[in-house]
């Protein structure tokens, strides 16, 4: 009886635990979409406040500490293009970069040596950067580059890595280093790693290869 209560315990927390999985599976995947689909920086504010609630729910997940981090950077990156890339806003996107580090600071915490956090890192920096680019080149550039650095280390298949390098010599001037042709070679490289990369599972983080796409068709 007592190994027959043993088994009919473990199998209803096994049944718990995988339904607590399947919730928030359910309750990430459209989020995640998304993500790749919202175009308005309050959409994406929404986007990242849901997706730190399940985050504080779960506790033990570090993919909605990412995306809650990834919404803020993609929110401060749309107020920082909307502005022209001429700086002058870093009261408007410091907080969502001080947001979006907090938050993946949580994900690294749960997550040693990821190159999807290390992704972010470097966004967070690039986004610093672009608060007020003549005063802080210096001190978030060789972060920004440091922490793509690492991305790539930890694992260079990660597409979003070869995107990110793209757009760095996309928008830097060629007196600075950039390039449009070797940007366009990197986001070649970037769709080929994104047509052999298969993600752990559905909330891995996937975005990026319609980023990639609309980069070529700039460069034909």
């Amino acid at each position: 009886m007592k190994k027959g209560s043993f088994m009919l315990s473990v199998l209803l927390v096994g049944n718990i635990l995988f339904a607590q999985s399947e919730k928030f599976v359910k309750a990430m995947e459209p989020k995640i979409i998304a993500i790749d689909t919202t175009h308005s920086t309050e959409g994406l504010l929404d986007l990242a406040n849901s997706f730190e609630r399940i985050a504080d729910a779960e506790k033990t997940q570090w993919t909605p500490y990412y995306y809650s981090s990834l919404a803020h950077v993609n929110a401060g990156l749309m107020m920082g293009t909307a502005s022209g890339l001429t700086g002058g806003i870093a009261d408007k996107t410091d907080p969502e970069a001080d947001k979006a580090e907090a938050l993946i600071n949580k994900a690294e915490a749960l997550s040693k040596d990821n190159s999807e956090i290390w992704v972010i890192k470097k966004q967070i920096a690039t986004l610093r950067m672009m608060g007020d680019p003549m005063t802080r080149y210096m001190v978030y550039g060789p972060a920004a580059a440091e922490a793509l650095a690492t991305a790539k280390k930890l694992n260079p298949e990660n597409p979003r890595v070869y995107l990110l390098e793209g757009e760095d010599k996309f928008y830097t001037p060629e007196a600075y280093g950039g390039s449009k042709s070797e940007a366009k070679e990197l986001f070649q490289e970037a769709l080929k790693k994104f047509e052999t990369f298969k993600p752990e599972n559905s909330v891995y983080p996937s975005w990026g290869m319609g980023q990639v796409r609309y980069f070529l068709s700039q460069l034909q």
